[in-house]
């Protein structure tokens, strides 16, 4: 009776537990592994079946398991670094430990890897975004003229501008894109407002900071630049606003740059279909915070 009762409290007790998964998910990360003699695998296809049994199976048990992204070169510095064998399964159990408390991750609620896998990798690209901004932002230092922070002084501003955005639209969801001409490559944020049936809004706070990040880079380094909000709201027509970054502002785009903005590809620069029933509308009036200003000499 006794030994019965310890092995529930136990079945009880790994419910809830919560574990992590590493997961190789492209091809190229699966054959970087295989210089492991303990990595067993030699296909990535059956990897990835093999994973996603494992994980209907934890859900099928009551319990919650995050997956996140695993990176082999991150890992061969991580082993460096702690002195780890890397040929070792224990060492990559430390390595998806050290991932869940700071790496790309997703929970994995019941839905297939091909769902899976692109919203991972999306998370990633996200962290990335913004510790790439966040480094640049720091890097830039003081005005040569009035020792203001620059990057500090951008960002407040980034504030402002997207606060004034948010309280100029109409009711409804709010949908913003904004991306910043970037060496290697441009910096792009989206940020997801709700609205509550009284009135007030709703945003995650990280997406938050990240996107008013991406904003700032884009003020401090007065690169070229663009920020998009898609409106909806019940029974009525989508409405998509544009600017583009000028100064420290933002200049309102006429309702044709506005369609062309959202009609182009952001990275191949190609034409994407227009959706029916969305009107391309010139922006609301942002008052004194959208216009452009001199600024700092740097």
């Amino acid at each position: 009776m006794t030994h019965t009762r310890h092995q529930t409290m136990r079945r009880v007790l790994r419910r809830e537990i919560a574990g992590t998964i590493g997961l190789l998910t492209d091809e190229h990360d699966f054959t970087a592994m295989r210089r492991y003699r303990t990595f067993t695998f030699d296909d990535h296809a059956t990897y990835l079946r093999q994973v996603e049994a494992l994980l209907r199976t934890l859900a099928s048990q009551g319990s919650h398991t995050t997956v996140a992204l695993f990176d082999p070169e991150e890992y061969a510095e991580f082993c460096a670094e702690t002195g780890l064998d890397p040929d070792a399964p224990t060492s990559r159990t430390r390595y998806t430990a050290e991932l869940a408390a700071l790496g790309p991750s997703v929970p994995y609620q019941g839905q297939p890897l091909d769902e899976l896998v692109p919203d991972l990798v999306d998370e990633a690209v996200r962290q990335a975004t913004w510790q790439y901004a966040t480094t640049l932002l720091a890097g830039i230092g003081a005005c040569a003229s009035c020792g203001e922070d620059i990057g500090r002084a951008a960002f407040l501003r980034a504030t402002d501008l997207l606060t004034r955005i948010l309280d100029t639209a109409g009711p409804g969801e709010r949908n913003l894109v904004c991306s910043v001409s970037a060496t290697p490559e441009p910096l792009v944020a989206a940020l997801w407002v709700d609205e509550k049936p009284d009135g007030t809004l709703h945003l995650d706070e990280t997406e938050g900071l990240e996107f008013t990040t991406v904003l700032a880079v884009g003020i401090a380094t007065r690169s070229a630049g663009g920020l998009v909000m898609r409106t909806s709201a019940p029974d009525t027509t989508d409405r998509v606003y544009g600017w583009r970054l000028r100064g420290e502002g933002l200049e309102p785009l006429t309702a044709g740059e506005v369609f062309d903005a959202y009609c182009t590809d952001i990275e191949s620069g190609d034409l994407v279909s227009p959706e029916s029933g969305v009107d391309y509308c010139a922006p609301p009036d942002l008052g004194d915070a959208g216009t452009m200003r001199g600024g700092h000499t740097h």
